[in-house]
């Protein structure tokens, strides 16, 4: 969708800056007995799904404007996300949403293919009635009172898992919006009770090589009490049902000034945690651009992952969920790319060997600078050279601009309608 040359030509203006850049750092790096090369490598190895719905405008609970050459149906988005993937190569894969993305597996898979394109985790969608279910989602899907609510919602799952493996994906997600907005609405013990023998009739369906993730979420819809309310229940959750149940962390889904990375720890140490959701967040689930509010906070999640990556069975999804309500959707995610990349490069610079010495040490001033050192490292160029030497662009942004995309689906594609709010 992009054309190689468009690509030669933007890198053509920035290459011989880069060089400059790249010697400069090597130097530097050298210097602390670091291989710039390898890091490269790590770079160029590095690779984070996109959200088939991230593609579209998102909005809010009150409105939603849409861009121009707004996606209209699933092949759509994969060209865009084609896109994304040929300027940053840091995309590989797609995470699909149904009922939304729902059509002909075989035509899913050949539109993946014709960008070089695989498919991560599939995600459930029970959270909103469909207008052909027989059963409302109003008060609750998995954990509804009432069983044949539950068993609609139970077989959505297993035909998400089914889809699902017959485009190459090896996981499910399941996130749902079940609890109550008032006191007493609900008894709290019963409902998590069904929630549980549901995700055990789903995980029953499970294929052997597969995996389901369980994914919190501290509140919305449901104001007063949430089902799955953060990463203790999740954990719960994934215990109960067996091996091959995770959990999964979105960025956004935890209280106030929690601490995520020591909750990424942990689902390490417990053999639980199956992947990210990522993005950024201000005030709650803000779906935000990653790394444009805490970047530093996202390092120190890559901090504890890149810390663990040898840890036996540690196979984790790496997976963004956003909604972009005011920039270009495809260079929201090409920025989130890179920022994602970037920290875990960051992550990848620290001296384990000190910090671990500080930390036996007691030296709570020198460790911090050991982590604070590594943070503000600049790595753009190893992350520029890693996009140049896979034929992707140095300046994505640029070089999608230059490119024209935008105008030529806004020309092809048929107008959005802004009619409705919801952040999808």
């Amino acid at each position: 969708m992009i054309d190689k040359s468009t690509i030669e030509a933007d890198n053509a203006k920035h290459q011989d800056g880069l060089d400059i850049d790249f010697a400069n750092l090597a130097e530097k790096l050298d210097r602390r007995g670091v291989s710039i090369d390898a890091l490269v490598k790590r770079a160029q190895d590095f690779g984070v799904a996109v959200p088939s719905w991230g593609t579209g405008t998102g909005g809010t609970r009150f409105a939603r404007f849409p861009g121009g050459g707004e996606p209209a149906n699933i092949f759509d988005k994969l060209d865009d996300c084609g896109v994304i993937h040929a300027l940053t190569d840091a995309a590989p894969s797609v995470s699909l949403h149904f009922p939304w993305d729902q059509t002909d597996p075989a035509d899913l898979r050949a539109k993946a293919d014709e960008h070089g394109l695989t498919f991560d985790a599939v995600n459930s969608n029970t959270f909103q009635d469909q207008a052909d279910q027989a059963h409302s989602y109003k008060f609750g899907s998995l954990t509804h009172t009432d069983q044949a609510t539950r068993a609609q919602a139970v077989e959505h799952n297993l035909e998400c898992i089914e889809l699902g493996d017959k485009i190459g994906s090896k996981a499910l997600t399941v996130w749902i919006g079940d609890g109550a907005n008032f006191p007493g609405q609900t008894h709290m013990g019963r409902q998590f009770e069904r929630y549980l023998s549901s995700m055990k009739d789903i995980y029953a369906g499970l294929p052997n090589d597969w995996q389901i993730f369980s994914e919190h979420k501290i509140y919305e819809p449901a104001f007063y009490s949430t089902v799955v309310q953060d990463w203790g229940t999740s954990l719960l959750t994934a215990q109960e049902l067996g091996e091959k149940a995770k959990c999964l962390v979105d960025l956004g889904h935890h209280a106030p000034n929690v601490n995520i990375e020591m909750i990424v720890s942990r689902l390490i140490h417990a053999g639980k945690l199956g992947g990210f959701h990522f993005n950024d967040s201000k005030y709650g689930d803000d779906d935000l651009d990653s790394g444009t509010i805490d970047p530093y906070r996202l390092f120190l999640v890559w901090n504890e992952l890149v810390d663990a990556e040898d840890t036996p069975g540690l196979d984790l999804s790496h997976m963004i969920d956003q909604s972009h309500n005011v920039t270009d959707p495809i260079e929201s995610l090409m920025v989130s790319c890179i920022e994602i990349q970037r920290a875990y490069i960051q992550a990848a610079l620290v001296d384990r060997e000190a910090l671990a010495g500080y930390q036996a040490d007691n030296d709570a001033l020198m460790a911090s600078a050991t982590l604070r050192n590594a943070f503000r490292t600049d790595v753009d160029a190893i992350l520029a050279k890693a996009r140049s030497l896979s034929g992707s662009a140095i300046d994505p942004i640029g070089a999608y601009r230059a490119s024209g995309y935008r105008a030529k689906v806004s020309d092809a594609r048929p107008v959005s309608s802004g009619a409705g709010g919801g952040i999808v």
